[in-house]
């Protein structure tokens, strides 16, 4: 497990590109028959992934790291899968997980799987968690059910659908809030105008972009702007004083997941375009 330490807006501002990559870049997910994470020093998040090949993997805890026996022992976790047909097994209950479909896993879970249906088109489970202090029901959500809300428009290139999956709307969680944007063809901003939210954190995961695509993922305080060019598959950690934005070259999808001490989505301090600089 790797583990990201955040600056403060003063030590932001001294970055250099390769430095901003580094703590805030999650490059390397999503490789087979591994489950490489990322452990940040803001609100203890942990994001990592899960490819199983041909083989079964075991989620488990980094002793070091966690100080656990068991990976859930103190935390909640939040999945969706983006590759082939997979299953989650959570001690004996196995979760059919189609592409797109999403699992919450409470605290106290003590033996949790992954594998596939067929190795030519593995799983791939995406994953974030949060500390968590009581207990609550493990909760598959297909991808159906799960939440639309339609935002944007064509005229500000930011038509997009939000489907939110683990939020106060579907399940009582601790502090986990999930889910997926899907951005329409001819849309590139997945938010603009930008905002932030003290109270919590927000890692993005995106995807669904062609190789050659890139996003300008935007972020630190809105008078002093920077930004890290993001590819396929790759993940961003989000501070809670960042602004957070992105504009890609074509239009993608991608999963955000927050921890912190507000679970209400709509809780944003927007921020007015004539102030970003």
């Amino acid at each position: 497990m790797e583990v990201r330490y955040s600056p403060d807006p003063v030590g932001f501002s001294l970055l250099s590109t390769n430095e901003l990559r580094k703590l805030f870049l999650i490059e390397n997910l999503f490789a087979k028959n591994k489950i490489p994470m990322v452990y940040s020093d803001v609100d203890r998040s942990i994001t990592g992934t899960a490819v199983p090949s041909g083989k079964i993997l075991t989620l488990t805890a980094a002793k070091k790291e966690m100080a656990a026996d068991f990976f859930t022992e103190r935390r909640e976790i939040g999945i969706i899968n983006i590759g082939g047909k997979g299953t989650v097994i959570i001690d004996k209950k196995k979760y059919l997980m189609n592409n797109k479909d999403g699992l919450y896993v409470g605290k106290g879970q003590k033996i949790i799987k992954f594998t596939s249906a067929g190795s030519k088109n593995p799983a791939k489970f995406y994953f974030v968690s949060y500390p968590a202090h009581k207990e609550y029901p493990t909760s598959h959500i297909n991808f159906k059910n799960a939440t639309p809300r339609k935002l944007g428009a064509v005229e500000t290139s930011n038509k997009r659908t939000i489907y939110q999956y683990i939020h106060p709307g579907t399940m009582q969680t601790c502090q986990l809030v999930m889910g997926l944007t899907e951005l329409e063809v001819g849309s590139v901003w997945n938010t603009m105008p930008a905002h932030t939210h003290q109270r919590r954190s927000e890692i993005y995961m995106y995807f669904n972009m062609n190789p050659e695509s890139i996003v300008m993922h935007m972020i630190g305080e809105p008078s002093e702007t920077r930004h890290i060019i993001i590819r396929n598959e790759q993940a961003v950690l989000s501070t809670s004083w960042s602004m957070h934005a992105g504009c890609g070259t074509q239009n993608y999808s991608f999963i955000w997941a927050m921890g912190g001490e507000n679970q209400v989505f709509d809780d944003m301090d927007w921020i007015p375009m004539k102030k970003l600089m």
